[in-house]
Order: C-alpha cells, then structure tokens, then sequence
C-alpha cells in the first residue's frame, strides 16, 4: 500500500494456522480500518479469510492473479478512490459491505458478485 514498513497485523487465526503456514503468505488485507490494540499491540488492518457456515474451517481469500504487494484491490466496476480510516469507522462501512462479501469457487473474493482486481 505504498508504504515504508510492513504493517503489524492482529487476526484470529491461530486456531486455523500455525506461524509457518501464515509466514510469507501473499494475502489480502483491508487496510483502511482505524488501528485497533489487540493482543498487546495496534493492529492496522485485517486478514481477510472466508469460513463455513459453523466457522469450524477457514481459508484466506486469495488475491487477484497477477497481485503485487502493496497493490490496491478494487471489484470490477467499482473503482471509486478509497475512503479514510475514520470515515470508515464513523459509518460503520465495513459493517455494511460484509454480508455481501464473497468467496467463489477458487478462492477469489467477490462483493454482489463483482469479481476482485487490481
């Protein structure tokens, strides 16, 4: 995201993955979400992942092909400029746009059926 440091990322999936299936894993990460302390630390973003139904199996989204780190991904006919942080907080937009998030059948994520891309 065209930044100079890695971002520390706090997430929930230790019971999914161990450290060395997540170390140097290309994934997908929303990053214009306010930083959160969690587990002792300000996290500056989310891993985004899908799950079943009973949230017993999770598995990353996977970027679109081609992906470059840092590379900004958007769905196909929504490449609108990215909102800031604290709007996103105040309107709870993450809250609004998750239920229609979506993963397809090899991994890629979707929003109302508008594939992801870069």
């Amino acid at each position: 995201v065209g930044e100079d440091k890695p971002r520390q990322i706090a997430s929930g999936l230790r019971p999914f993955y161990s450290l060395e299936e997540m170390q140097g894993r290309t994934v997908l990460v929303l990053c214009n979400l306010k930083a959160r302390n969690l587990v002792g630390f300000p996290s500056h973003g989310m891993v985004m992942c899908a799950s079943n139904d009973d949230h017993t199996k999770v598995e990353f989204a996977v970027p679109p092909e081609g992906a470059k780190i840092g590379e900004r991904v958007v769905f196909e006919g929504h490449d609108g400029e990215p909102e800031a942080e604290n709007k996103v907080a105040k309107k709870k937009m993450f809250e609004k746009l998750a239920p229609d998030l979506k993963t397809n059948a090899d991994g890629a994520i979707e929003w109302k059926g508008a594939t992801s891309k870069t």
